[in-house]
């Protein structure tokens, strides 16, 4: 049967896709950064599932990866993945950098890993980016870059890859009902928190906007089921797309909106998230 890595497996989307691989046949080497993580995630088939401790940002696991994985590997599905928002100006430099590190480096740090495994296999390449990594939202600035960042990289990869006939596909849901969703006002707050006196009087508006969008989105979040079933779509088609957009809802805004005109564009997002238009006085 054929065999798949999937990253950021103890949880969220990540989860589900070991769940429904194994059910479907696949060997699957669960990713997860902890002992803990490993021994739940391995109940959920302990005939299919397997688990290695990999944080994708730990350059020993990293190293140690290819050894640790089974001789044949036919795909890597790249999931793991961190949200951090809130305004441009008060994510701090530490924050910018994690959310980089882990979305954008460490999917590149695991792919090159194991690319020598998957030419020897023949086998592909798929990234759970995001809705995001088309359409920048305004207070989710750093998750939204860190998107694009991996789409632009995945552009260059699959060129590169074409070579030698690997696929490199990307899976593009928009919201989706994880942890993270169900939790995202707690988020809100977490940002509120974090910012200083004087920020969270300059952005009160923004945090209130954030606030009042968080429970619409969260009631438009896609089941997992939908997200899992592109994953084996991308996986199986004998020829995949480059890109998989999650939901109709999802697929007409990434088709209409990176189209439109810049300030219509602006004006879009900034009434969808709810944040001041006028400049204050």
């Amino acid at each position: 049967m054929p065999t798949v890595l999937v990253t950021g497996a103890a949880r969220g989307i990540g989860k589900a896709i070991v769940e429904h691989l194994a059910s479907a046949g696949w060997d699957v080497i669960a990713g997860v950064r902890s002992q803990e993580d490993a021994t739940a995630i391995t109940k959920v088939d302990p005939q299919r599932v397997s688990a290695v401790i990999l944080d994708i940002t730990n350059a020993e696991h990293i190293a140690k990866l290819a050894d640790a994985l089974p001789k044949r590997l036919d795909a890597l599905v790249n999931n793991a993945g961190v949200a951090i928002g809130g305004p441009v100006e008060t994510v701090s430099v530490d924050d910018w950098r994690n959310v980089l590190e882990v979305n954008v480096i460490g999917q590149f740090a695991v792919t090159r890993a194991v690319l020598p495994s998957l030419r020897d296999s023949g086998g592909r390449v798929l990234f759970i980016s995001s809705v995001n990594g088309r359409i920048a939202t305004p207070m989710l600035g750093p998750y939204s870059a860190s998107k694009f960042a991996l789409e632009a990289g995945c552009d260059a990869l699959r060129a590169e890859l074409k070579t030698w006939g690997i696929p490199v596909v990307l899976i593009e849901p928009a919201q989706t009902d994880t942890d993270m969703w169900r939790k995202a006002d707690d988020m809100v707050l977490q940002v509120e928190a974090g910012m200083s006196a004087e920020h969270r009087e300059l952005y009160a508006g923004h945090i209130a906007g954030m606030k009042k969008f968080m429970p619409t989105a969260r009631k438009m979040a896609s089941p997992t089921t939908k997200v899992v079933a592109v994953v084996e779509e991308a996986l199986t088609a004998r020829r995949p797309k480059a890109r998989y957009v999650v939901g109709l809802l999802p697929k007409v805004q990434a088709a209409v909106v990176p189209n439109l005109p810049t300030a219509l564009r602006d004006r879009v997002m900034t009434m969808l998230v709810g944040l001041p238009r006028r400049p204050r006085g």
